[in-house]
This record gives C-alpha cells, structure tokens and sequence, in this order.
C-alpha cells in the first residue's frame, strides 16, 4: 500500500457520538504507540461529505497505522482494571480511594479514572457520586457500564460473522480498518456503550422485538474499542449547580431542566489530542469571531435522552 502523511477516515461520521469518541481513541493510541508520528486531526470542510482526516509527520502506508493502532491499543487497555467493579455506584470513600491509588499507580490510570468520577459531586440522592454523563448503564438489561470499559476493548476480534457454514472470522486489523476507513454497517453482536445514535431503538412500528437477540441492532466493534479508550480525555470536575455540587464533563452542558448535551467542535486544520481538548473546554466558542481564529466551522450537539429504562445519545445537530 502507499504511504502517505495523511489517511481520510471515512468511518467517522460528524454526527455521531460514538464517532468523535472513536477519533479521540484513535489520536490517543497514536501518541502512546508512535509518539514520533505527531499524530494530528482535522475534517474535510471543503471536501464533502465532511469527514476527519488523519494527519502523520511521517508518510506510512494504513497497514502500518493499523498495527500502530493494535499496539496503542494494548498499553492503554491495561490501564482499564476496575477491580471487579461492575456498576459507577461509588461513595465518597470508594470513590476517593480509587482516584488517590490512580494518581500513585500512573498518569494513565489517572487520566482514566479522573474522566469516571469525582468524589467532590454527589447524586442527587447524596449517598453516591455522580457518574460521568456519558455513562449510561446501571445495571438495566444486565448492561454494567464498567464491564464493559473493561471488556470490550480487550475483545480483539469479534464473533465470526454471517450463519453456518457461510461464518466468517475477521481478524483484530481488519475489525480495526472497518472503523477507520470504511463507512460502517455495523456487523457485529459484541457490546457497546449506546453512543452510537444507531441504537436507539424502539418498540413502536417495529415488526420485531428490537431487544430480542436475533433481531437487535449490532455493532461496529472497532468503533467501541477506540471510543472505551478515548474516553479517558473527557475530564469531569465538580460544577455548582442548583445549589450543589454536581458533576460537569468537558464538552458537556446541561440546560435549565438539566437535560444533558454533549458539545464539540468541526475544525479545518490539523490539531493535536491536546489541543482538541482545549476546543471542547474553550469557554469563548459561542463568539463566532473566536470559533474562526481557531479555525472552528461548526459545532455538533448530541442529545442524552431515555427511552424507558434506557439511555441513549441523539445525532448530532448543528448550533
């Protein structure tokens, strides 16, 4: 294959929730395997359909950036060990002691932990701390939250595909090619987060159960391993809110009746994970004038509804 300094990511839709977490994975697995490469995103504004592109210091073929990705995969996802906790039901005290040992084990550990929990913001009930809003499993349907941040990325490949003797195995490479570079049709039964726009999915004027596992909606696997280990950028800190301390995430808002958004950025030129995060953090995008010197075209915002006992993410609208 040729090699190349910059790779477009057809997988990566802007709408899509699951999309710019997988982006923040990808850049984040980058930077931990190839530092050197000086791992850089931007999107195709003038290229549509707007897509992200990967920008390297260094032309390499996406064979060899797949591999790069597997090996960032690897040291980051040992870092996700919750210590059979299923559920992000802490107290204080629980909280706190897992926040202090991240902060003596590694920065990684930190990072990931400090993007969980804050043992400064409680429930609303008063006896938990509050999870993270992107967190949208408690335990419902048997989905924990923290299994899965723990499962899924280390999952390397999912189940062979298709039925009888038409199943076909995927390797971990090309599971991770799918996401990247190819638009997705979601083909595998592994689990996610409900990121993904795609699984919000409902009873009525469906001909089947939509819960029932032989017709349920599946997945982009790569996608979820990615996004479990982008996560890890989004910190939360303790917000005053209603007279209380509550939780607040960067990129997130919440309006008067607390409904909760999460908000990023469609930028032009190249930027790195840091500077990405100075984006979802940056308290000046609502000014226009400020949105263009840092060459921002757009801002996506995705909405956080339940339907029934589940959470879900909307796509993505302009604002």
């Amino acid at each position: 294959m040729t090699a190349v300094t910059e790779h477009r990511l057809d997988g990566f839709e802007p709408d899509n929730l699951l999309a710019f977490l997988a982006l923040l994975g990808l850049l984040r697995t980058l930077e931990a395997a190839r530092p050197d490469w000086r791992p850089r995103a931007g999107w195709t504004v003038d290229d549509p359909p707007v897509r992200p592109i990967l920008r390297l210091r260094t032309a390499e073929a996406s064979e060899t950036v797949l591999s790069a990705v597997v090996d960032g995969l690897r040291g980051l996802v040992a870092h996700h060990d919750f210590g059979g906790a299923r559920d992000l039901t802490f107290s204080v005290a629980e909280a706190r002691e897992h926040l202090q040992r991240a902060v003596r084990t590694s920065r990684r550990d930190a990072d990931l932990w400090a993007s969980l929990v804050s043992d400064a913001a409680l429930s609303s009930k008063g006896d938990k701390v509050e999870p993270t809003p992107l967190c949208l499993m408690f335990g419902q349907g048997h989905q924990h939250f923290l299994d899965r941040l723990a499962t899924a990325p280390r999952l390397l490949t999912p189940p062979p595909r298709g039925e009888g003797r038409r199943k076909t195995a995927i390797s971990e490479t090309e599971c991770l090619r799918e996401a990247l570079f190819d638009e997705w049709t979601r083909p595998d039964a592994t689990s996610s987060f409900r990121w993904d726009p795609h699984e919000d999915v409902r009873y009525a004027l469906r001909a089947n159960d939509p819960t029932d596992p032989k017709t349920k909606e599946t997945t982009q696997h790569g996608a979820n391993r990615l996004a479990s280990v982008g996560l890890a950028c989004l910190t939360v800190m303790p917000v005053f809110r209603g007279g209380a301390a509550r939780l607040g995430i960067i990129g997130g808002r919440r309006d008067a009746r607390g409904t909760f958004t999460f908000v990023w950025p469609i930028w032009r030129l190249p930027a790195s994970l840091a500077a990405i995060a100075a984006f979802l953090d940056h308290p000046g995008l609502d000014d226009e004038r400020v949105r263009a010197s840092l060459g921002i075209v757009e801002r996506r915002m995705a909405k956080r509804i339940s339907v029934g006992k589940f959470m879900n993410f909307t796509r993505a609208e302009l604002i």
